[in-house]
Parts: structure tokens; C-alpha cells; sequence
């Protein structure tokens, strides 16, 4: 019987090759598009989850209120790692993390790598397999270095790198104790090597453990212990900070493993969610594009329903029950999904590699594991099924004695099955269309956003080597040598906060208020290097105003949150008391997200600590000819040290990556939803114009146009796609006004959004419907009269 069955099958796709090639491509393309997102959002869903211990493993977090709002923070105290070790017997294993950016020597070799300070817990806490080492041991020295495999590779090449030296800074000397495998793409680490916490101690000159609880810079992550829950040690160490220092309006908790990637959002110190909803997005896109490619096989079925029907009403009459017809038709449902499984396979192999580039994974089918031949089976069958369960339903349903008498005849009713689902599909398909122009218009006008400085041709540079000692004499050659216009220090790039503090007051100052300032440290010659504009006094310079050295500038923000009327020569303290003199104002610079307002920011004359040196290139040369001057200057006074220059436009621009990557996704996606749709219209356009032929003929032969006949046979479809839209619209609207809010610098929902969507809608209808009209009013009247 299978046999038999699996035979009337193939000939029947055989016999209708136009309507089988059509329902394979759509569920091809369909399945491909959803295992394409499936993929992603199971590396995504995975982040961190491989870690043997992530049921009980934690990130320390801060809970505080400033400007009027409760906010959550990751970054901690260091002292605070000893006193959970000490104090908390919950708690099993801690590590703090911060970054570490050192150049490699070894031999001839001078590489610049990113790395991690990291306690020696690390290793044994994290499940980051050592290839090579003791996890226990490996961190437990100062001047021992754990690197990853390529790494490793990178370095001593084939030859064994344990027990090797490296020259790090051209300064210590370093022994590779572990070789690690390379980190697995879905971790939030990243880095090339590990050192040990001991060694930041030192070159921080903080001595074996700092004490500043008032100083948030690193990351602790803990493992409790089995047993232990987090709303349990939550209760206990909400006060650790409170209890080792003055500071009496912070609280911690934990935020554990499984949430770190997907709920990262925190409002009004709560967690609302985060990447999450993106993968919420994406997943019911997947959905809803394989749901379009059943429909396509549902509609297509249907519409022939008049050619099976006399096979159904025999069947029937020698004694077919309905579940073997529905055993039949679902076989054939699923034979189609199989060949479409094969294809949408070929299909994500061949635009894998395209699709890791612009999604910045490194996803790949893994053909050697079983547990994905299982679950890529169950999907080709539940796409078989759900494809095949409506037209089995409808055609095992036929009576043969209407049919056998030739009384039957499918009734077009005015809201059919069939024409409910187009519209299903049409809708989703502008819905996607509608989306994918609003994001792209918020994208657009965040871009177009004034920064409040001058971007072209502005480049920075990190002061790694020798550059701090010989500051003065790489910014005095770098414009002697006319490579560059201005030259200013600062304590990070532009486009960057790496420091704020809630430690300043001021005359008026209400008590109790807690006001968070982004900090900003230059040397001076800071506007004219930005490019910013003064709003009121002057730049900070020191070599002119020797007092300077306790100077700062205010940015717009700063002045109106202070509440300062004549803000030039105001006295703001700091948190050691120390005086210091607001001397200029300047107009608000965007320094991070891009999307909201600008935070108040302090700009500090001389500090303590520089991390990067800005400098606008000369515009009376080539932008290749400065930089070629300039990395001799800097070749010349750090030669250790490779010239690493960086854009600041293109810094600024890497801001705006992932609203890039969801639309560049969601237009994807919403083209291939057009498509899928466009060819089950083609479909159903053919079939209904080799259904009318005579119909046309006659028509024809009574002196119709074509023009007349092909509007008959295609304004029954622009009317469907009309309703869609119609249904589209206020569900499109209320979804991205929705995603618009988590913005404060957001576009207005236009009504030309709507219009183009509207129109490239309708205009892709129509020329997929017209192809076939016109077809159909073109033919010769003789030929489909000619049986008549």
C-alpha cells in the first residue's frame, strides 16, 4: 500500500511539473529563511549557557538612584571580591575581570593583542577548556600567562608555546603556563590571553588589594554554592557596599548566567528585558515565513481541487475511507517537504558564509551531530503536515456522488479559505515592507544627527609605550612636521565615556541630590582639535593660564542641571573638596549612544591619567600623506610600538551597527517574504488563467481588449492585497511605535511610509499577476475554442 501510495505520488507531482516546481521553491525558500534565523537564535539562546556551572553562576550588579532615576550598573568595586570570599559563605569561587591591552614581543614578532586581567579562580569557574595546563594553577603566579590556541599559534607558530617567554610592554617577561581553545563564538568574553590579577595590582600601583569602594572599574563574577538561591544571597549581600564604606545608597544583587545575553535591560531598577525581544522579533519572523510557504502548498492544492476531485470520488466509491485519503494527501505533503528540505539545506550552506558577515556569528551545520539530523527530520515533517493538513482536510472531504455526476463545482465564495490565507500572507509581507522603511528612517536620522564636533579627518591613537613620556615632542613635531593641524590629549576617545562620577557639587546644590557627570580629561587645545564650539569663556590651556591645572568646562547639559546662570568662574568641588574653576562652556557633543540626550559632562583640565591622543590631520594634504607623517613621529618616539591609528568617523559610525544589522536582517527577510508570497500568486494567477481560458476566448472573439481581460484577471487579487494592506497598517503602526519608544532621539511615523509600502506592494502584485493575465489574453481565441 506505501508503495502504491508513494507511486501515485510521484506521478501526480509529475504530472503537474509547473505547480510542483512552484510549492518546492516557495517551501525551499521558506524553510531556508526560517533554519537561516533558527540558527542565529539558538546561538543567541546559547550565550553562556555551555558553562558546566551556569546554574550557579553570577555577575555582581549595582543598584543606585541618579537624576531622578533608578539605575543598574555591572561594573563593581575590587575590594569587593575579597570580602565575598571572606565574608559570604554562600559563596563558592569569585574572580573580578577587567581589560588588558598589552603589545607582544617574542622574537622579531610585535603583535598587539586584547586580553583579560582575571583572578586565579577564573579558569575552574568558567568552563574555557585549557588544551595544555593546570586551570588550578595556571593564574597562580604574576608573571605567568594563559593564551588561546590561535594565539599561541599566532606567536610560536607550530612549536609548543608552554613553558615559552613572552616580552609584554618591552617591560616583564611573562611564562605560558595553559594553552586554551579558542573561545567558542556565543560567550560574552572575549579575549587572547589571560594574566593574572596580581600583575594589574602592580602596574596600577594599587599594591596587593585596593580598598576604594567608591571606585566601580571591574567586573565580579561568583559561583554560589549548590543549594544556595539568588533571591536567598540577594537578601544577604544587598548591604556589602553600605557595610565597608560612606556610601549609603547602594545596593547589590545578582544577575545570573541564563540572563546575561537575552535580559541585560534594566528600568527603574528592574529587569525588563533586552536582546530578548529582538530574538522574540526574529522568531515569529521565522514563524510566519514558513507559515507563507505552507499557505503557497495550501492554496495551490486547493485551487486545483477540481482536477483531484474525480480521483477523490472514486477513490471513495471502491471503498477509500477519508483517513487513507488523508494518509494520501499528507504523503504527498510531505514527499514536497522532504525535496524542499534538501534544497533549503543546499540553499543555507551556500548563503551561510553571507549571512555570518552580516550577522557577525560564525554558525555553521553541524552534519556530524545526530541531535540536529533529528530535530532537521521533525522540522521537514512538521513543515509537511502543516502544509498539507488543510488541503487533506478539504479534498478528502469531497462526496462522490456530487462529484461522480458531475454536479460539483468549488463555489467562489466572497471570503473563501483560500483568499483569507493570501491575505494572511500579504499582510505579514507588508507589515515586514512597512518595518523594514521605518527602521531604516530612524536609522538615517540618527546618523544625520549633529554630533557637536568635527569628525573628518579627526583620528585618535591609545598612548601605549613610550608615547606618555615623550608627549610633548610627538604633539610639537606632529604639527612642525604639518601631518597635523591641533593635538590634545584626553582620558578616552571622543566618541567614548570611559569615566563618570556622582562626586561634584556646587553653589546650590540641593543635599541629598545625586547627579551623575560623564568626566572628560584633555591637556588643553581640546576645542580646536574636536572642532567644538565655545558657548561661553574659553578652552582650557594650560601653557597660557598656569592656574589651569584645576580648570574645567561645562557642556550645555551640565550648565542646566547645575541650574548655573552665569556658569564662567563658578567654584565646583569635587569628592576630595579640591576647587575647581569652570572657565569655558561648551555646546553639547554626542560622546555615546547616539539615540539619547546628551548627559551633563565635566571636562577637566590636567590630570592623573591619559589613555589616548586625538589629532586633526592637516587638510592641505592627502589624508595618506598625514598619516604617513604621522606614524613616522610616532615611529620615532615609540619605535617598539606598531602606529595603530583610528577614525573617529568610523569609530562613531560602528555606533549605529546594530539598528544596521536589524534592518539590513528585517529587509532580508521582508523581500524574501515578498517573494515566497509573490510566487504562490503566480501560482494561483496560472491556474486560474488556464481555468478561464475559454472564458477569454469567447471574450476575445466578442472584441475584449487585452487590456480589458487582463484587468478581469487581476483585480480579484489587487483587491486581496488592498484588504492586507488595509489590515497591515494599524498593526505595523502600534508595532513600531512600540520599538520607536525605547529611543529618546526618535523619527515621527510619516504617512509617505505608508504610501511607498502601499505602492511597491501593489506594483509587485501586479506585475506577478500580470504576467500570467497578459499571457492568457494574448493567446489565440482559435485554440481554446477549438474542442468547442
Amino acid at each position: 500500500m506505501f508503495k502504491n501510495y508513494l507511486k501515485i505520488t510521484w506521478r501526480n507531482l509529475m504530472k503537474n511539473k509547473g505547480f510542483t516546481a512552484i510549492n518546492i521553491a516557495g517551501l525551499a525558500v521558506g524553510m531556508a529563511s526560517a533554519a537561516l534565523i533558527l540558527f542565529w537564535v539558538q546561538n543567541e539562546v546559547s550565550y553562556d549557557r555551555f558553562h558546566t556551572k551556569a546554574d550557579r553562576l553570577y555577575n555582581m550588579y549595582n543598584r543606585s538612584r541618579f537624576d531622578g532615576k533608578l539605575w543598574c550598573w555591572n561594573t563593581t568595586p575590587e575590594p569587593m571580591r575579597k570580602s565575598l570570599k571572606q565574608d559570604y559563605p554562600q559563596v563558592d569561587q569569585a574572580t573580578r575581570v577587567t581589560d588588558a591591552g598589552f603589545l607582544f614581543t617574542v622574537g622579531e614578532k610585535h603583535l598587539t593583542m586584547q586580553g583579560n586581567f582575571v583572578d586565579n579562580d577564573f579558569l575552574t569557574m568558567f568552563s574555557f577548556p585549557l588544551i595544555k595546563g593546570d586551570a588550578k594553577a595556571a593564574l597562580a603566579v604574576m608573571k605567568n600567562i594563559v593564551l588561546t590556541e590561535s594565539t599561541a599559534k599566532r606567536l610560536f607558530g607550530n612549536d609548543d608555546a608552554m613553558g615559552k617567554t613572552i616580552k609584554i610592554d618591552s617591560v616583564d617577561y611573562f611564562t605560558v603556563t595553559g594553552v586554551m581553545k579558542d573561545l567558542p563564538n556565543n560567550t560574552r568574553f572575549k579575549f587572547d590571553y589571560l594574566l593574572p590579577w596580581q600583575y594589574y595590582d602592580k602596574i596600577s600601583n594599587k599594591g596587593s588589594e585596593s580598598a576604594n569602594w567608591g571606585n566601580n572599574d571591574v567586573n565580579t563574577y561568583i559561583t554560589l554554592k549548590p543549594g544556595v538561591t539568588e533571591d536567598f544571597f540577594n537578601s544577604r549581600v544587598k548591604n556589602i557596599t553600605r557595610s565597608h564604606s560612606d556610601i549609603k545608597d547602594i545596593d547589590v544583587f545578582v544577575h545570573p548566567a541564563k540572563k546575561w545575553r537575552l535580559y541585560s535591560k534594566f528600568e527603574e531598577g528592574k529587569q525588563v528585558g533586552g536582546k530578548i525581544e529582538v530574538i522574540t522579533l526574529f522568531s515569529v519572523i521565522a514563524a510566519f515565513i514558513l507559515l507563507i510557504a505552507c499557505i503557497n502548498f495550501m492554496n495551490l492544492s486547493t485551487a486545483r481541487s477540481e482536477k483531484r476531485a474525480k480521483e477523490v470520488g472514486i477513490r471513495k466509491v471502491v471503498g477509500a475511507g477519508k483517513s487513507s485519503l488523508i494518509a494520501q494527501f499528507m504523503g504527498e505533503s510531505i514527499l514536497i517537504s522532504l525535496i524542499s528540505g534538501a534544497i533549503a539545506l543546499l540553499i543555507v550552506q551556500l548563503s551561510l558564509s553571507g549571512f555570518n558577515n552580516l550577522t557577525q556569528k560564525q554558525l555553521f551545520i553541524p552534519y556530524s551531530n545526530p541531535s540536529f539530523w533529528l530535530i532537521f527530520t521533525g522540522f521537514i515533517v512538521f513543515t509537511g503536515l502543516l502544509a498539507g493538513s488543510y488541503p487533506a482536510l478539504y479534498l478528502s472531504s469531497f462526496a462522490p456522488v456530487k462529484v461522480l455526476k458531475g454536479t460539483f463545482k468549488v463555489a467562489n465564495a466572497t471570503f473563501s479559505p483560500r483568499k483569507i490565507l493570501v491575505v494572511t500572507q500579504f499582510t505579514f509581507a507588508i507589515v515586514l515592507i512597512i518595518s523594514t522603511i521605518i527602521v531604516k528612517e530612524q536609522l538615517d536620522y540618527a546618523q544625520n544627527r549633529e554630533t557637536g564636533y568635527a569628525k573628518n579627518k579627526l583620528v585618535y591613537t591609545l598612548m601605549t609605550g613610550e608615547i606618555s613620556k615623550n608627549y610633548n615632542l610627538i604633539r610639537n613635531e606632529l604639527v612642525t612636521s604639518g601631518a597635523a593641524a591641533a593635538v590634545t590629549k584626553t582620558s578616552a576617545p571622543i566618541t567614548e565615556g570611559w569615566s563618570d562620577t556622582w562626586d561634584f557639587s556646587w553653589p546650590g546644590k540641593h543635599e541629598g541630590d545625586k547627579i551623575d557627570f560623564n568626566v572628560f580629561n584633555t591637556d588643553g587645545n581640546f576645542i580646536k582639535t574636536m572642532g567644538l564650539k565655545i558657548i561661553d569663556g574659553r578652552d582650557i590651556d594650560i601653557t597660557k593660564y598656569p592656574g589651569d591645572s584645576t580648570a574645567i568646562m561645562l557642556n550645555e547639559a551640565a550648565v542646566k542641571v547645575m541650574g548655573l546662570k552665569n556658569p564662567v568662574g563658578q567654584i565646583v568641588l569635587n569628592g576630595n573638596k579640591t576647587k575647581l574653576t569652570v572657565v569655558g562652556v561648551v555646546k553639547d557633543f554626542v560622546l555615546q549612544s547616539p539615540y539619547d540626550p546628551v548627559k551633563q559632562m565635566v571636562i577637566q583640565g590636567p590630570s592623573a591619567w591619559f589613555n589616548v591622543i586625538h589629532f586633526k590631520l592637516n587638510d592641505n594634504l592627502s589624508t595618506a600623506q598625514s598619516l604617513k607623517l604621522a606614524e613616522g613621529v610616532f615611529k620615532k618616539y615609540n619605535p617598539e610600538y606598531p602606529f595603530e591609528p583610528h577614525f573617529v568617523d568610523e569609530a562613531y559610525g560602528k555606533k549605529f551597527q546594530d539598528e544596521q544589522r536589524i534592518g539590513t536582517l528585517a529587509s532580508l527577510f521582508a523581500g524574501l517574504t515578498v517573494f515566497i508570497s509573490c510566487l504562490g500568486l503566480f501560482g494561483l494567477a496560472t491556474y486560474m488563467a488556464q481555468n478561464r481560458i475559454k472564458e477569454i476566448g469567447v471574450r476575445k472573439v466578442l472584441g475584449a481588449s487585452v487590456l480589458r481581460v487582463t484587468t478581469m484577471l487581476s483585480k480579484d487579487f489587487l483587491k486581496l492585497v488592498g484588504i492586507a494592506f488595509a489590515i497591515s497598517v494599524p498593526i505595523s503602526w502600534y508595532l513600531m511605535s512600540q520599538w520607536l519608544q525605547k529611543y529618546s532621539y526618535r523619527v515621527e511615523i510619516s504617512v509617505w511610509v505608508f504610501v511607498a509600502a502601499a505602492l511597491l506592494t501593489t506594483l509587485i502584485s501586479i506585475l506577478t499577476v500580470s504576467t500570467q493575465a497578459v499571457k492568457a489574453a494574448l493567446a489565440n481565441p482559435v485554440k481554446s475554442l477549438r474542442s468547442e
